[in-house]
């Protein structure tokens, strides 16, 4: 907002904010002080944090479900809200990685490289608490559970390319290339849009009183799933190869020419992968009127939601609301006849509060 309506003030009141002179009624006024790499500044201060705040509520569900779905408590529980914490922290002082062949100074360059790769260190702390906690769990592959572990798939392969991106001396060779659209929309487009399915199929029997089909889920998933990686990893290739973003076409160029192909195979990849998404639609609002109706609790989770009816009442809860007396991951915990135990259980005598 500031940017613009600094950028405003330039075009129509004879501002310099972004320009070097000043422009009044047609006439050029020599004026220092107004650089366009401020603009860049301030769009980039909005625009990285933003690529976060998308992708942190999809790391939340997937947590959730892949806790629930591996029957085991998340790993490193209090490391996990540290990353959180960690990544939305550092969000805010990553921005001038975009900027690295801006002009901008160097030593600038050397520091927004340092603050860059150090959010691999909470990024990597998620990616191996989640394999760690379903590394020999009892999974239960449902497409809630496989669009999670998706994310957890393109999370990594987009982050690896991000410390590519990151570094400056390597960032120039690929900078406004097809590399950056690949580790992008890995990261911040399929990424997030598997957390989205994934939340979905997961809460779908709450919000609606009804279960997805299982079925349709699957291919659902395997489509996107074959699709996305079909879209980026050619697109990395072809990144890498040089060719540029934003062109509609390399055909101009005989450097490029072994690349036409590439992006035909990337086309057709983006448009089947599109028009599969049909097939979530479909079961989506079929579901809702002629799907399974849901018992109250379909996936054995512990968290509060799943202790109220079926049916949607006022204040969610009949009668008095459930006291919390333990945390929500207590799976498969030793003591108890079923391998879930919801928040609501009373605590036995000489058990423990928290496992994590």
């Amino acid at each position: 907002l500031s940017a613009a309506l600094l950028l405003i003030m330039d075009r129509s009141f004879g501002t310099s904010f972004f320009l070097s002179d000043i422009f009044i009624q047609g006439e050029v006024l020599h004026y220092q002080g107004g650089s366009p790499v401020l603009f860049e500044h301030l769009f980039w201060f909005l625009g990285h944090p933003e690529v976060y705040i998308v992708l942190l509520p999809a790391l939340g569900i997937t947590s959730e479900i892949i806790a629930t779905n591996s029957r085991k408590p998340i790993f490193g529980y209090r490391a996990m809200i540290a990353s959180v914490l960690a990544i939305a922290f550092l969000s805010t002082i990553v921005w001038g990685h975009h900027m690295f062949v801006s002009g901008m100074n160097p030593f600038l360059g050397s520091v927004f490289t340092f603050t860059t790769l150090l959010i691999a260190i909470p990024s990597a702390v998620k990616a191996f608490n989640y394999i760690t906690t379903l590394w020999k769990g009892n999974l239960q592959l449902n497409p809630a559970m496989l669009f999670s572990i998706g994310l957890v798939s393109t999370f990594i392969t987009g982050g690896l390319t991000g410390i590519i991106l990151g570094d400056s001396a390597l960032d120039i060779n690929v900078h406004d290339t097809y590399f950056v659209v690949a580790h992008f929309h890995l990261v911040m487009g399929i990424s997030a849009l598997y957390g989205f399915f994934a939340g979905v199929y997961h809460w779908f029997p709450k919000m609606f009183g009804r279960m997805m089909n299982k079925n349709l889920g699957y291919v659902h998933f395997w489509i996107t799933a074959v699709c996305a990686y079909g879209v980026f990893f050619p697109m990395h290739f072809i990144g890498m190869a040089g060719l540029p973003r934003r062109y509609y076409t390399n055909s101009a160029f005989p450097l490029f020419d072994d690349l036409s192909n590439v992006n035909v195979v990337i086309t057709v990849f983006a448009l089947v992968g599109g028009a599969f998404q049909i097939v979530f639609f479909y079961n989506f609002f079929a579901s809702i009127f002629y799907g399974k109706k849901a018992e109250q609790n379909p996936w054995k989770s512990n968290t509060l939601e799943w202790t109220t009816p079926v049916e949607h009442i006022h204040g969610n809860w009949p009668g008095e609301i459930p006291t919390v007396h333990r945390w929500a991951y207590d799976y498969s915990k030793p003591g108890h006849d079923d391998d879930f135990v919801p928040q609501s259980v009373p605590l036995k005598e000489g058990e423990e509060e928290l496992q994590h």
